[in-house]
C-alpha cells in the first residue's frame, strides 16, 4: 500500500460538479492499494499516519503529528501510485489490486484513521474526481508498506 501524505491547509473533492468532500487543516492521503495488500497492512499505515510528527510546533520543528494538531484527514483512493513506467510509453497498472479488493481496503484505513481519532472525509471510489490540494510547506511525504513486508 502507497500513501501520498501531503499537509494541507485545506483539500476538497468534487465530482462531476459536486462537492463530495472537504477538509481544513491536515492531510489529503492519496493511497493507492497493491494486489499483495490486506487489512493488516491499511492498519499500520493509517496508524503510522496518524502519529507521523510532520506539523510544526511553536518553535518551527517537525514535532507535532495529525492527531497532536487535530487535523483533518481526507482519503482519496489513487490506482495510479501502482503505475510502472519502466518500460514503453503507458504505465502498467499490474501491481495495482483489482477494485473489488481495493475498494475495502481503502475503506478500512480510513476507519482505522477514525480508529485513531482522526475525521476523515473521502473521495468517490472509482469516479473521476477533481481533487483541490492547497499544499502547506509544501510537505510532502510517502509512506509504503506491502503486504508481503
Amino acid at each position: 500500500m502507497r500513501a501520498v501524505l501531503q499537509r494541507v491547509r485545506r483539500g476538497c473533492v468534487t465530482v462531476e460538479n459536486e462537492r463530495k468532500a472537504e477538509i481544513g487543516p491536515g492531510l489529503v492521503i492519496l493511497l493507492g492499494v497493491g494486489k499483495e495488500d490486506d487489512r493488516e497492512v491499511a492498519t499500520w499505515l493509517a496508524e503510522k499516519t496518524a502519529v507521523l510528527r510532520i506539523f510544526q510546533d511553536d518553535q518551527g520543528l517537525s514535532n507535532l503529528s495529525l492527531l497532536d494538531v487535530g487535523g483533518e484527514a481526507l482519503v482519496v483512493s489513487q490506482f495510479t501510485l501502482y503505475a510502472d513506467s519502466s518500460k514503453g510509453r503507458r504505465p502498467s497498472f499490474i501491481d495495482a489490486a483489482r477494485p473489488e479488493v481495493a475498494e475495502p481496503l481503502v475503506e478500512h484505513f480510513a476507519g482505522q484513521l477514525e480508529a485513531q481519532g482522526v475525521p476523515v472525509q473521502m473521495g468517490v471510489f472509482g469516479a473521476h474526481m477533481v481533487v483541490e490540494i492547497e499544499n502547506d510547506g509544501p510537505v510532502t511525504i510517502l509512506l509504503e508498506k506491502h503486504g508481503t513486508e
